[in-house]
């Protein structure tokens, strides 16, 4: 990544990066399109708003953005130091991850919080994104900004009647219970083997395979971690009845981002 100051905003030169393709892919509900090239939204209470400026060129700014908050905190949200072309190199061995990643090559794995990550996937649960957008929102609206655990050690599930949430209130009053007693230490969980990761995470009610493997993925960069919905099953089921390619083995997170938009975008509009 090349980067220059230009007044209250640094412009970024990225290869491998792509606005729509990672802001509005699913991984992350706090990003807005706010026009043809430019997103806004919030890493943990960090505020961004980042616009492509240049597509061809690679180039995207940055608005009032300080330098170290460029080095310190986005570079390390957008994965930026990850050499995502020799990644793709690597998939494309398999035709059909070589098709995937040609058709939306900017995907970029977000390293979210673990909290943040954790509950927002415990609100998606049988949700659409406007809908999950629209809690996480009010929850936002609430709070003042997304709240941390702690923030929410009060909160019941008639409390957060607020959130129009469902059944989905009792899974976070759930989380938040077992992180504050001690039960369940994110930090600890995100060094643990993947698969006593797996098991820990799903102690907290509602939270299934899937959640789990998302806030493996998402909140603790497990990229090994591999989230299967029903588009992902269609993928198994279509091309890899006998499981994964020997190429995306250790990333396979990664793998099923380019997979997941492939199938639920191109494949749906032919």
């Amino acid at each position: 990544m090349d980067y220059k100051i230009d007044g209250k905003d640094i412009i970024i030169k990225q290869t491998d990066f792509d606005l729509d393709d990672t802001l509005d892919c699913g991984q992350a509900f706090r990003w807005i399109k706010t026009d043809d090239n430019t997103y806004s939204g919030f890493y943990l209470n960090k505020p961004l708003v980042i616009s492509c400026e240049n597509k061809k060129d690679c180039l995207f700014r940055l608005h009032d953005t300080t330098e170290k908050d460029l080095l310190d905190t986005w570079t390390e949200y957008f994965d930026f130091n990850t050499d995502y072309s020799e990644l793709k190199r690597r998939f494309c061995d398999d035709e059909t991850m070589k098709y995937a990643c040609e058709y939306a090559g900017g995907i970029r794995i977000l390293k979210q919080d673990s909290w943040e990550a954790l509950s927002s996937f415990i609100i998606s649960q049988n949700n659409n994104i406007p809908r999950i957008k629209g809690i996480i929102g009010r929850l936002c609206e609430h709070y003042g900004g997304y709240p941390l655990h702690s923030d929410m050690k009060d909160e019941t599930v008639e409390s957060l009647g607020y959130l129009r949430s469902g059944f989905r209130a009792k899974y976070l009053v759930d989380a938040v219970t077992k992180i504050s007693s001690g039960e369940i230490d994110l930090q600890k969980i995100a060094r643990m083997p993947i698969d006593d990761a797996r098991k820990a995470l799903m102690t907290i009610k509602g939270v299934g395979p899937k959640v789990a493997e998302c806030a493996l993925l998402f909140g603790m960069y497990r990229v090994e971690a591999f989230p299967v919905d029903v588009w992902v099953k269609r993928v198994m089921q279509q091309w890899y009845p006998n499981g994964l390619p020997d190429c995306v083995k250790g990333y396979e997170g990664i793998a099923q981002q380019y997979l997941f938009h492939y199938i639920r975008t191109k494949k749906t509009a032919e």
